[in-house]
């Protein structure tokens, strides 16, 4: 057996290389006999197109006809490119290699070009995985080959392409190969084959989208009405210049079909666009956490600078390895990040994954970073709706994640109003994880649970849950959640609205204590009453002086709070005091009260009297002294409060520059005539 064993190995190695490739052409059965059985007619040896498996199995090759309506299809609506033309020309060797980015019309370049010049051509789709340098096409019967992606391109030689352009030229055929458009792989190809590659550019998405129309809706005036019931920019919205054509043809083909139905308009188009690729956009990540963790970074900082997103993206990976087996039903995130090690970087070139998830970079503009965004900006919405219908197992890390937003304030509006997107969607199930949030270790997380409550005050779905929350967190011991509520009553934080707002601040500081984080609690509700006022209307202004003068009238922080507050916002707006004074209706008798409470407070004297001097230096500069300012010395005379008259006599005994002095002097007279005993006396 042993020589027997040698003498084959011997054989073996002298037989020709082709035959060592190509062992279906050879039988091998030293000392055997062969067809040893008796055969009626003549033998003959009969080569299979079958290939070998690697495992040594024959198997058929896998190629089948291109559907007829799917070659009838691409030709209508295809958009002719300069790469078609070019095309054209390397097929008159037989073979053309065609690279390009996937997902922008290489298969419909292909299909055309392999088309071209026949009638009814008969064209055969083969499977990539088919080793091409055993391939060969039928004798007869069909005009042209496609294969899209094979294994390997790699692989192919110069001498395989001239077998192949051979074999094709002898069956009257032509073969276009499509490559993904890969680092180096151009280079490579061009090198080996020359004219024969061509690198295929997209074509313009506005051409896709009228070719598709047209062809859906042949009718020139119908598809005219449809475009002006969408009005004039419904085009550069919906058509961004890098839109795959794919995109502009389901486009096309949603205009048509709600068309059709009647009345539209564009927010029912993107609606519908929107709501049609989310699930598809999830369904492509499951199991992908690099595509999953990117497709949540675009939706909450979609718009900022590339940067940010891929940062966050690698954050939530990150964390996701981090939390363990136990933390979370939905396993795809986490498992594959720790399995992967995505966590620590990415894997394969952005441009890919952004692709994958419907995305894509921004070019600079005006000095801005290069920014990342979706291509249809209403799939952020409709991706929340999906993820809180169908994915609610991972809203937990989602949250965990959102609260680690970094301390610029955008990334923390952004995180915030993502946070208040699924506690809306969820009909507020979500809000218990709002609180863990504010609780949470990370100082951001409460700026964005701020965020998160303020935004969904303004939901009607929501909002009486919203502020259910608020006046909890309000008279909560943690200083966390009250500073929470604190910053939702900005009006840049979500916005509580003022009538609603102020309650709720008095509550914050009615129950601070004694250590510093209750004085942090406490000049965070100061800086929110100055932003109120600052950016408020008129009616908000006054509800803000009406509450804050029942702050002056309570014991404790909230009346200290409120003398020392209120001369900043005589100091913002001296115009709108002063039109509330002269109309003498409640803000102005509410005015005068603050203004004698913050004169009779030690901490808030100076800034009191400060701002009234400054008051009355604007009066100064004008022929009649300003009326309100005169009404409002006349009235704190009345009041006879020390406070006011230490302050008339600072101002007299003050340099000829101080301002007010004439005010002061008719004040003080007046403050000392009605000191003076009547003469029946």
């Amino acid at each position: 057996m042993g020589s027997d064993a040698n003498s084959a190995d011997d054989i073996l190695g002298t037989v020709l290389p082709e035959l060592i490739r190509n062992q279906r052409l050879m039988v091998l059965a030293p000392n055997g006999t062969v067809n040893a059985g008796v055969v009626k007619g003549d033998q003959r040896t009969v080569l299979s197109t079958s290939s070998i498996a690697d495992d040594g199995a024959v198997t058929p090759w896998r190629q089948g006809p291109v559907r007829p309506r799917d070659l009838q299809i691409a030709r209508q609506r295809f958009v002719s490119t300069a790469g078609f033309e070019r095309g054209l020309a390397a097929l008159d060797s037989g073979i053309l290699l065609l690279v390009g980015v996937p997902g922008t019309g290489r298969l419909t370049l292909a299909l055309n070009l392999l088309a071209h010049g026949c009638e009814d051509p008969t064209l055969v789709q083969v499977d990539g995985t088919v080793d091409l340098a055993r391939w060969r096409p039928r004798p007869q019967g069909v005009d042209g080959y496609l294969v899209m992606e094979p294994g390997d391109p790699f692989a192919l030689r110069p001498w395989d392409l001239s077998n192949l352009e051979g074999s094709l030229a002898e069956a009257g055929a032509r073969l276009v190969i499509v490559l993904p458009e890969t680092p180096g792989l151009v280079r490579t190809l061009e090198r080996d084959f020359g004219a024969q590659v061509v690198r295929h550019e997209p074509p313009d998405p506005g051409h896709v989208f009228s070719s598709h129309l047209a062809d859906i809706c042949q009718d020139a005036q119908d598809r005219a009405r449809l475009l002006e019931l969408l009005g004039p920019e419904f085009l550069s919205e919906i058509l961004p210049p890098e839109l795959p054509p794919g995109y502009a043809a389901q486009a096309a083909a949603t205009v048509a079909r709600l068309g059709a139905t009647g009345g539209m308009c564009r927010s029912e188009v993107m609606g519908c666009l929107a709501s049609a690729e989310a699930p598809e956009l999830l369904a492509r990540a499951e199991g992908d956490p690099e595509l999953l963790a990117h497709l949540m970074s675009v939706c909450v900082y979609g718009g900022l600078d590339r940067g940010t997103v891929v940062e966050q993206a690698v954050s939530l990976l990150a964390l996701a390895d981090s939390r363990g087996d136990s933390v979370s039903p939905d396993h795809a995130l986490r498992d594959s990040a720790a399995k992967r090690g995505h966590s620590r970087a990415r894997q394969r070139p952005l441009h890919d994954i952004l692709r994958g998830i419907g995305a894509r970079c921004e070019a600079r503009t005006h000095g801005k970073p290069e920014s990342v965004a979706f291509l249809w900006p209403a799939v952020r919405e409709a991706v929340w709706d999906v993820m809180c219908r169908d994915r609610t197992g991972l809203l937990p890390l989602l949250h965990e994640w959102l609260g680690r937003p970094g301390h610029d304030e955008e990334t923390i509006e952004r995180a915030g109003r993502a946070v208040a997107a699924m506690g809306i969607r969820s009909g507020g199930l979500t809000f218990g994880l709002v609180r863990e949030l504010a609780l949470s270790t990370q100082q951001p997380g409460v700026r964005v649970a701020a965020w998160s409550i303020g935004t969904a005050t303004h939901d009607r779905a929501v909002s009486d849950t919203a502020y259910e929350l608020l006046e909890e967190w309000s008279a909560a011991p943690e200083t966390a959640l009250r500073t929470a509520v604190a910053y939702a009553c900005r009006s840049d934080m979500g916005g509580v609205k003022a009538e609603h707002a102020l309650p709720l601040l008095q509550h914050v500081v009615d129950g601070r204590g004694n250590d510093a984080d209750d004085v942090a609690v406490a000049l965070t509700v100061a800086e929110t009453l100055l932003q109120q006022f600052a950016t408020g209307s008129p009616a908000d202004k006054g509800t803000i002086v009406r509450h804050m003068n029942s702050w002056a009238q309570a014991e404790g922080v909230a009346g200290l709070l409120a003398a020392i507050t209120f001369p900043t916002l005589v100091d913002c707006d001296h115009g709108w005091f002063s039109d509330q004074l002269l109309a003498r209706q409640e803000t102005a008798s509410n005015t005068v009260k603050l203004v004698q409470h913050a004169l009779g407070e030690a901490a808030a004297y100076h800034p009191m009297r400060d701002a009234l001097l400054a008051w009355c230096r604007g009066t100064d500069d004008t022929p009649q002294p300003d009326a309100a300012v005169e009404d409002l010395f006349a009235r704190l005379v009345d009041t006879r409060q020390p406070g006011f008259l230490r302050l008339l006599l600072s101002i007299e005994r003050g340099g000829d520059a101080m301002p007010g002095k004439g005010l002061a002097a008719r004040s003080l007279a007046a403050w000392r005539s009605r000191n003076q005993p009547r003469e029946s006396e």
